[in-house]
C-alpha cells in the first residue's frame, strides 16, 4: 500500500459512514453506506430495500466519506474508487460492522453487503497554517 493509501485508510477507520456514487441508467446516483476497511478493501452495509446495491454489483464505483461536520480545525475528504461487487461478510466483519439501524425511512432494516476493491485512492485536507504536506493536497 502507497503512503496516501494508508493514510486513506486511517482516516476513514475514523469515521463510520460514507456515500457510495455509481450511476442507474446513466444517470449519477450517491447512496449512504456504513463501512469497514479489511484487507486493504472496503466493505459497505446497506439497506437492501432500496436496492442501491443492484447499482453498485459489478460496476465501477466511488466512495466517499470525511470529517466535515466533526467541528475539527482540519477538514479531510477520502475517495476511493473501484470494482463493487456483492459480498458475504465474515463473523468478524460482521463485529467490525456493529449494530445496523432498526429502521431505515419506516421500513426494517435489511443489511446487504459490497465490497470495493479499490484502484484510485485520493486524500484532500482542508485547515489552517503550513501542515506537512505528504500525503494532503489543498482542495
Amino acid at each position: 500500500m502507497s503512503p496516501e493509501e494508508m493514510h486513506a485508510v486511517a482516516l476513514l477507520r475514523r469515521v463510520p459512514y460514507g456515500r457510495v456514487a455509481t450511476s442507474v441508467r446513466a444517470l449519477p446516483f450517491l447512496a449512504v453506506a456504513r463501512h469497514i476497511v479489511v484487507g486493504g478493501r472496503i466493505g459497505l452495509r446497506m439497506h437492501a430495500g432500496f436496492g442501491h446495491h443492484h447499482a453498485c454489483n459489478g460496476s465501477v464505483v466511488s466512495y466517499g466519506a470525511d470529517n466535515f461536520n466533526s467541528g475539527a480545525s482540519w477538514l479531510w475528504s477520502v475517495q476511493v474508487t473501484g470494482m463493487a461487487e456483492l459480498a458475504e461478510p465474515t463473523t468478524a466483519e460482521l463485529e467490525l460492522f456493529g449494530p445496523g439501524p432498526q429502521f431505515v425511512e419506516g421500513e426494517v432494516f435489511e443489511p446487504v453487503y459490497v465490497r470495493i476493491d479499490p484502484q484510485l485512492v485520493s486524500v484532500h485536507t482542508l485547515g489552517p497554517g503550513n501542515a506537512d504536506r505528504r500525503h494532503q493536497r489543498a482542495l
